[in-house]
């Protein structure tokens, strides 16, 4: 019997977009495997494709910020940041943003709330790194519901890109 991959659908994700920067250059990339580790100190950990610049942005300067994604998100918002790769482009030239605290960008369109972290540890899975950061800023932007990974499939009817840590070929 084979086995049924389409369970994975039950565990929970949202969508955010996590960014960083290098030198005087910011990306940032949809990602859907963020999540608290601990609370004292505030730990989070975050998953990223070693493909993926925002990856290298990450490891140059151990600092990254994680924006929560609205329902109301847009497809074409999604795109920009889930489909597109700031070797091409400039992610953030028509974006709305802030600096945070830490000098990484915080993007402000369709985001509930924003977190800042530095990387204390890293782990390496193969394709991805787990990055384990200690929070240093967080705040609430917005009301709202966060957008989880099942709503952005059954509802948005999005697809996950070959980097993403629950890409398969035939879901």
């Amino acid at each position: 019997m084979e086995m049924d991959t389409t369970a994975l659908f039950k565990l929970s994700y949202g969508m955010y977009i996590v960014s960083s920067k290098k030198e005087n250059r910011f990306n940032g990339q949809v990602a859907n495997t963020v999540f608290q580790v601990t609370a004292e100190p505030i730990l989070v950990g975050v998953s990223i494709n070693k493909e993926n610049l925002t990856h290298e942005f990450i490891e140059n300067s151990g600092l990254l910020s994680i924006s929560v994604l609205s329902e109301d998100t847009p497809m074409t918002f999604i795109g920009l940041f889930g489909f597109k790769s700031g070797r091409n482009i400039d992610k953030f030239d028509d974006t709305k943003y802030k600096m945070g605290v830490l000098g990484v960008p915080v993007i402000l369109e369709y985001s509930l709330a924003y977190l800042e972290a530095r990387v204390i540890r890293k782990m390496d899975l193969g394709s991805h790194t787990l990055f384990i950061a200690e929070v240093v800023e967080a705040e609430n932007l917005a009301n709202g519901n966060p957008m989880t990974y099942e709503y952005y499939h059954r509802v948005k009817r999005g697809k996950a890109p070959k980097t993403a840590p629950t890409y398969a070929p035939n879901r």
